[in-house]
Parts: structure tokens; sequence; C-alpha cells
């Protein structure tokens, strides 16, 4: 399930709730809100809400959205490119465009869908439409994903990355030339006031968000850097490079606007490193770069700054 917290601001006050949350896209249609509405998901200040509550300055609005229970999530030979298996965790190199779990309106094509016709024993801590899922990726960010196969294991991989253990580093192409070698982005990230489907940095209903980096080669008009998670916010890497002026190159939402966005933005999941839950011995991957990633390094790399 998803929790959507929004502090009401002075240009906010005196709406509808209802009209409120929808002109902030946290439903998919009226329909649906009003059902978390009915259902009791809906609260203000903690006390549970009515659809025609008009908010106030300062009000605390909490709406939980649950995970549909009533899919059917089918098997499908998605040939996926598994890079470690054993009976308690799976490695995964995921591919630009692929989402990770289903949800409502997508029920196909996504990871879960080739994770369930691979293996037929993944983790149920994440319920029913996220099978094995510990952790996330953006459908157009390519690279490696852990994945659980038991519940033992899917508390482990969970409390690791909780206990911030987890080697992630990821490869982004960004636009401009970043001068400095080494870099930290240290700025809180919560939703976009202006775009409920975005994020964005902010001080309001916002969560730390740290972000290093270190330049791994610069071009005439680009750089290419390896970034460290400290923490695992939504969109993190894409949403800190737009703050610093240097957007992900090809980034639908948040690089610039004469991208071409076909592949998506150019992030690659490039290594990942943790404790094996069982045995307890250190594993760590390193995948290639996409092709299209490596055929935009080819296209750029006379360009050498």
């Amino acid at each position: 399930m998803e929790t959507i917290k929004i502090i009401i601001t002075e240009d906010e006050a005196g709406q509808r709730i209802d009209k409120l949350l929808m002109s902030n896209q946290v439903a998919s249609s009226r329909t649906q809100l009003q059902n978390y509405i009915a259902e009791g998901h809906l609260k203000v200040n903690g006390n549970v809400a009515k659809a025609n509550y008009k908010v106030r300055l300062h009000d605390e609005i909490t709406l939980v959205i649950p995970d549909s229970v009533d899919m059917t999530i089918e098997a499908q030979d998605m040939n996926l490119d598994i890079v470690y298996e054993d009976s308690d965790v799976i490695v995964v190199n995921k591919p630009s465009g692929m989402i990770v779990h289903p949800s409502p309106g997508v029920y196909k094509d996504t990871l879960v869908n080739g994770l369930l016709y691979a293996c037929k024993d993944l983790s149920g801590i994440n319920g029913v439409n996220r099978p094995g899922i510990v952790h996330r990726i953006d459908k157009d960010t390519s690279g490696l994903l852990m994945v659980a196969k038991n519940d033992m294991a899917h508390q482990s991989l969970s409390k690791q990355l909780q206990d911030k253990t987890v080697k992630r580093f990821y490869y982004a192409l960004v636009h401009g030339v970043i001068n400095h070698n080494y870099g930290k982005i240290d700025a809180p990230i919560g939703r976009d006031a202006r775009d409920r489907q975005a994020m964005t940095v902010t001080d309001v209903n916002a969560k730390e968000a740290v972000t290093n980096f270190r330049v791994v080669e610069r071009y005439k008009n680009y750089t290419l850097v390896e970034c460290q998670l400290e923490t695992g916010r939504t969109h993190q890497i894409r949403v800190h490079f737009q703050y610093i002026g240097h957007p992900v190159v090809g980034d639908p939402k948040y690089g610039r606007r004469r991208d071409n966005t076909s592949f998506g933005q150019y992030l690659h999941a490039k290594v990942l490193g943790f404790e094996h839950p069982r045995t307890h011995e250190h594993l760590l991957f390193d995948s290639e770069l996409p092709d299209e990633f490596k055929k935009k390094i080819e296209e750029i790399k006379d360009e050498t700054y």
C-alpha cells in the first residue's frame, strides 16, 4: 500500500477535500477516490474524513491507497536476464522500459510476470501484486534488482536496505559538464505540489535524500557520473541532478524538452552488493551498460571535454 501525506497551504485552504485530492491526481478516477473515502482510508489530523470536508490551513491529510487484491497476475515467459539465483535470492538485470510490478490498469509485461514464470517460489511479504519485490527501480531505468524467494530472505534484505548496508551504484549520463570530480547532493525530496505524479526538492512533506557521485568521464556537453545512494527516495537521482542543473539525458519527466525520450533516461543500476540472507557471504554484482546507453556514449565520446 501507499500512504500519501499533504499539509494544507494557504492557497489550498477552503477547498473541498475530494476536489483538492483529484486536482493532485492521487487517484486514477473520481470513483476510485470515492471508494477510498467510503472505506475510511482518508484522514484529516488523524480522524476519518468525508468527501465534502473543507480543508483548513495546516491540516494534515493522510490518504492510504491499498494494494489491489483482485488482480489476476499471469506468469509470462519474458526471457529475463537472471544474473544470479539460488534457493533464497534472485538478482535480475531489468531492461529499460519494464515496470517492476503490476498496478491498477497494468497487469502484464512487468518484471513480476516474468519472475512468476521463471521462479515458482517468491516471498509473499509484499502481497499478491509484488511477490518477491524488495526494492524497485523506475520503469525507464535499467539495471540490477535483488528479489527474495522466501520470507526469511525478504526480511534480511529489507533490513539491509533499512540499515543502508546494501551497495548500490548507478551510472547516469547528465547534461552539461560537472567540473568537480566528486560531489554530494543533500537535499530533501517530496511530492511536487504542482504535479502529484512528480517529485521535487522541497522542505514541505519531504524526506531526507542524499546522493553521492563521482565523475567517470566528461564530454563536450555531457558528463557520465557514478552515483551512490545513501537513501532510496522515489526518482532520487533524477530529481537531484535536475536540482543542480544537470538533468539526466533522455528523462521524460525531469529532463530537457528537446531530449529524445524514446529510450528513457540514461540511468543504469550498475552495481549491487549485499549480504546473503542465509550464508552471510557478501555478494557483489556488476552489470554492463545497456546497448542503447553504450551507443549514446559512442556518439559523444569524440566530444571529450
